[in-house]
């Protein structure tokens, strides 16, 4: 089946397309085009003007539709939370799962492995071998020291489903970085209080990014820039950031900007109301807490951050939708998302010039949202 939207400014992830037409048939997108010479009895979608992106990817959201996914590892849940991202212009996402038991991860694997979904790109264990100095909201006693073996074990379980592991370098060993990479996981840097030679010295072991850039890690010091130092001077090293103003302050997103360039990328760190388990977390206004106050998560959605980085940080609009999809792309490797090309994913998302959302399109199929 065919579908064409016309009459929207397409941000295509190259350039800015304006009068053209985008077609897409089932689950790819067939071209850019003139409107004129669409094929007749296709499905037409009237954009009045609004953008069209390629739809966000979120590499660490742990929940969302009123659950919290490793406090409640179930079908439902899965489709509920996939369900209210995917909703706010998200097609593909990763999720987090907060340092934790190993009988939690083993079941939120197991129920991933059984019920596949298009825009559940697999799992962000932020943990378990991280600083207990640097934990966060991370409990401490789910905090465990690196052993090859134990991870080698979790890693055949999960069948895959782990795509990223956020670790602290200066408590692991090169064995622990190379098993993740053998296992295809990305490993990312964060919970962490290393020096800049210990980041440095587990990026030359394969750590590829690191988690909330400023957050729950070692500080940008001038004695030691530790962390944050480290990932601006490695020039191959990604480096996620939390645009609320609130995990980090916009101007310091400004900084990070202008010295990683594509490098940096955006992620929600986003949470859902939680009374149980490891992670109690209390909604507030504007952010979540643990109920000492700690803060604990986002209220974000990834075209809010985007928003934020255009309105509060200075970034063009079409730099700062890379940064919520091309680029956490490029790391994850999915070479068919992040851009409107041929061939890509009909994975989209239509908003207004206040970035309300109107219509997503996941794996080709197209949910009118009805927010404008």
């Amino acid at each position: 089946m065919f579908t064409a939207f016309i009459n929207g400014i397409i941000l295509t992830g190259e350039e800015t397309i304006e009068g053209s037409a985008l077609l897409i048939e089932d689950k790819q997108i067939r071209s850019v085009t003139d409107p004129r010479s669409l094929p007749p009895g296709i499905r037409i979608i009237d954009c009045n003007g609004n953008f069209i992106a390629p739809g966000l990817i979120d590499l660490q959201i742990a929940g969302g539709g009123g659950y919290l996914f490793s406090e409640t590892p179930t079908p439902a849940a899965m489709k509920a939370i996939a369900d209210a991202i995917v909703r706010t212009g998200t097609t593909g996402f990763l999720i987090a799962i907060p340092t934790n038991t190993f009988e939690v991860y083993n079941k939120v694997t197991s129920v991933a492995a059984e019920n596949p979904m298009p825009a559940v790109l697999g799992f962000h264990f932020e943990g378990p071998y991280i600083s207990p100095q640097r934990r966060g909201a991370h409990f401490l006693s789910c905090i465990r020291k690196p052993d090859r073996d134990e991870l080698d074990s979790l890693l055949k379980d999960a069948g895959g489903t782990i795509r990223m592991m956020t670790v602290a370098p200066e408590v692991c060993t090169r064995d622990i970085i190379e098993c993740l990479n053998n296992h295809g996981v990305i490993a990312a840097a964060g919970h962490s209080n290393a020096t800049f030679s210990e980041a440095v010295e587990g990026f030359g072991w394969g750590i590829r990014t690191t988690t909330h850039l400023f957050n729950a890690m070692s500080q940008l010091h001038h004695r030691d820039p530790g962390l944050p130092g480290a990932a601006f001077e490695t020039d191959n090293i990604m480096a996620s950031i939390i645009a609320d103003g609130i995990h980090v302050d916009y101007n310091m997103v400004s900084i990070a900007k202008k010295i990683m360039k594509e490098r940096l990328f955006l992620v929600s760190d986003a949470v859902e109301e939680s009374s149980q388990g490891t992670n109690p977390h209390r909604r507030q206004k504007d952010r979540f807490t643990l109920p000492d106050g700690t803060l604990s998560g986002s209220v974000l959605s990834m075209l809010t951050a985007v928003r934020n980085c255009v309105r509060h940080v200075g970034i063009e609009m079409d730099e700062a939708l890379r940064m919520a999809s091309l680029y956490p792309a490029r790391l994850m490797g999915l070479s068919d998302r992040g851009k409107i090309a041929a061939g890509f994913r009909a994975d989209l998302v239509l908003f207004d010039s206040d970035f309300n959302v109107s219509t997503v399109v996941t794996d080709g199929e197209v949910i009118e949202i009805n927010n404008l």
